[in-house]
């Protein structure tokens, strides 16, 4: 028995390490044998077989290579071939940046002037005199520090000699009727949570140290009372979305902190290209995704999950597949099987016609997608046929993605519409999913649904080019004067 508390500590892992490669010498004979004799009793030629069992392993271990070592990007190395074209004097972009304007800071002047002992001449001994206009400028970037404040409202009250009326000056509009926080201190709240993902408990050590006294209780009443008042404008960005002739849709975990322990909830997601929608459900079946599709008659654009096969098969909306999951697993074969790095390229091509005519109008995107990428496709669809690839290899499971999507993946050369993937949705869902980090999902259905609402509207005041805490502050000042006002981002952008 080896003694691991012996003083000769490296003789010993020495040891450790010869009786492992022992016991992996012993595995592989093994596997070896049994391969052989798979073979022979299936009529198949030994040294293939072994050759595939032993391309299956040289692929794990490929695997586990990048697992430890190896980057969790999905950018490629250029090929060899074209890091040879590139020419020795090209030089890389510089990296940093200079300064950054600022056309929305608000500007100060302050004007420095030297002190009354200094205004002497070192030379000669006189005055220094002021040169009128003239001046060394520079700039620096200063902060201001959130400071809270107790407000006081003071409404006047009226009456008539007569004595028949009495009335009072109207006070700010209330949140919370005869609350104490304001609407712009509640948007806050709001936006630091789902947009900037400060959980309650650390705002309110922040705002202790700005002399605000409150906790976490408080900031969820004032999320909830915001919640019920932009409830009509979550409703109706649902429908804006579900207008559009192409969306994407796609889902991840979202945990719900149960007394029993953490359930794993589903956060749902669709996008148009000026709007998301987020709906938390317990399940991740086809019940959930057509609760969120609703009677959805346009073209969802999303990855291989079987839900929303089986939802469009009931459904009268056409289902469009994506090329960044097909690009995805490739990715991850490439290592193991180099001849994978053939269907990237032309991934890569497909791509290079989508940058080309980002701005094109639509007959020109349709016309260069006809011309120019359908050959690229049914390149990619020869290839499928004929690489051959065990089925439970990287490169099989692959094949069979891409294969099993086929014709969802090739609607796209027919609709300039139709994006050649899915990425803006899950884009969209960055922001949830670095919410989810920081603050761990939600600790009731109440919480979900109000969390749900305000990602809903803030990843959407985003994507209309609206700061997310304005439009939160008017759609909810709206919706106190006129209960029931809907208030979408699209409105305010266009307004």
């Amino acid at each position: 028995m080896i003694d691991l508390a012996s003083e000769s500590r490296p003789e010993v892992l020495r040891q450790v390490a010869l009786l492992q490669q022992q016991e992996n010498q012993k595995l592989l004979r093994r596997i070896t044998e049994l391969v052989a004799r798979l073979a022979a009793l299936e009529g198949q030629d030994a040294t293939a077989a072994l050759q595939l069992e032993l391309m299956r392993l040289e692929e794990q271990l490929a695997q586990a290579r990048q697992k430890l070592f190896g980057r969790s990007s999905e950018q490629r190395h250029p090929p060899a071939a074209a890091a040879a074209e590139a020419k020795p004097s090209e030089k890389p972009e510089p990296r940093g940046h200079g300064p950054r304007p600022q056309p929305t800071l608000p500007t100060l002047e302050v004007v420095h002037a030297l002190d009354e002992a200094d205004r002497t001449c070192p030379a000669c001994g006189g005055e220094l005199a002021e040169m009128a206009g003239q001046h060394e400028e520079s700039e620096e970037i200063d902060v201001v520090e959130r400071s809270y404040r107790l407000v006081r409202h003071k409404r006047k009250k009226y009456r008539c000699a007569c004595g028949g009326c009495i009335d009072t000056a109207i006070g700010p509009p209330k949140l919370i009727p005869g609350g104490r926080y304001s609407v712009d201190l509640a948007v806050s709240v709001a936006v630091a949570k789902y947009v900037d993902h400060l959980p309650l408990a650390r705002q309110v050590r922040q705002m202790a140290r700005a002399g605000l006294t409150t906790d976490t209780q408080t900031l969820w009443d004032q999320l909830v009372a915001l919640e019920r008042h932009l409830a009509p404008s979550y409703a109706a960005l649902h429908r804006h979305v579900l207008e559009a002739p192409v969306i994407g849709a796609d889902e991840t975990t979202w945990p719900l902190l149960d007394r029993g322990g953490t359930k794993r909830w589903y956060a749902w997601s669709i996008a148009a290209p000026d709007a998301v929608f987020y709906r938390v459900d317990p399940s991740r079946s086809a019940k959930a995704a057509a609760a969120i599709l609703g009677d959805y008659a346009g073209v969802v654009v999303a990855d291989g999950y079987g839900a929303y096969a089986t939802l469009a098969r009931e459904r009268p909306f056409t289902l469009a597949h994506c090329w960044a999951h097909v690009r995805r697993k490739l990715v991850e074969a490439e290592p193991a099987y180099p001849q994978a790095s053939h269907a990237l390229d032309l991934i890569a091509a497909l791509y290079a016609v989508e940058a080309e005519c980002a701005d094109a109008d639509p007959a020109v995107h349709l016309a260069a997608r006809r011309e120019r990428s359908k050959p690229l496709v049914d390149t990619f669809r020869t290839w499928l046929d004929r690489e051959p690839a065990l089925p439970q290899s990287a490169l099989g499971k692959a094949i069979a993605y891409a294969d099993g999507l086929w014709a969802g993946l090739v609607l796209f050369l027919d609709d300039p519409a139709i994006p050649l993937d899915n990425n803006a949705t899950e884009r969209a869902l960055r922001g949830l999913v670095v919410g989810r980090k920081n603050h761990y999902g939600s600790k009731s259905l109440r919480g979900t649904q109000v969390a749900a609402l305000f990602y809903s509207l803030g990843e959407s005041a985003k994507l209309a080019g609206l700061e997310p805490a304005a439009y939160l502050a008017e759609a909810t000042r709206r919706a106190i004067a006129q209960p029931g006002a809907v208030t979408l981002p699209r409105d305010l952008a266009t307004a």
